[in-house]
């Protein structure tokens, strides 16, 4: 891909992480399913598609409701297993080069947040073992928020933080669920899903 030049007027970026900044999906879908398999549900990756920037309490919320098995295992276990699985390949995730990139080009230049549904600890370890971490000050996660993707607050927070108005912020995601809150936000969405080849 060509370098990508920021919307013109824009003053922060902000930056979704899973599938955006680092390619974390298929690790974190191979951890769904092996969770899955443990507690007997089924998924496939439409289903972990649909979901891409939700908080995992939820997916497993949904995992639990979809399957069919209220009662007989809890969003937690779900949660741990997957959690579990998806640290002891955390190691093997790549950064996504043409959004790293972009993030190279501006540090220092204009503020950077990361706006992630993803949870904190497992958010810093990815930052840290892509190399990601020093270039952001503004971390914005599932523990940091009310309301979760599709709802704004996550990227509405990261431009209270960075004191950037939203109609002047940039936001790259991989979601539905994330492009959808940087334009309730009133920011720029830019979809990323064709800069780059997954495996999911």
């Amino acid at each position: 891909m060509m370098e990508y030049d920021i919307k013109k007027g824009v003053k922060g970026l902000i930056f979704d992480l899973d599938g955006t900044l680092a390619d974390t999906m298929p690790f974190h879908f191979d951890g769904w399913k092996k969770a899955c398999r443990k507690y007997g549900a089924h998924i496939d990756n439409a289903f972990l598609r649909k979901h891409t920037g939700s908080p995992g309490w939820m997916i497993a919320e949904e995992i639990i409701k979809s399957s069919n098995l209220k009662g007989s295992v809890t969003v937690e276990q779900i949660m741990n297993e997957k959690i579990e699985e998806f640290y002891k390949v955390q190691h093997l995730v790549q950064p996504i080069g043409p959004v790293v990139n972009i993030v190279k080009k501006y540090y220092k230049k204009l503020p950077m947040a990361v706006g992630t549904g993803g949870h904190r600890e497992a958010v810093e370890r990815t930052l840290e073992l892509t190399g990601l971490r020093k270039y952001f000050d503004i971390i914005v996660t599932a523990n940091d928020v009310e309301n979760f993707k599709p709802h704004p607050e996550t990227f509405l927070k990261c431009a209270d933080l960075m004191n950037v108005e939203p109609q002047f912020i940039e936001v790259f995601e991989d979601g539905d669920l994330g492009i959808e809150a940087a334009r309730l936000a009133g920011m720029i969405a830019t979809d990323v899903r064709t800069w780059y080849k997954s495996d999911w």
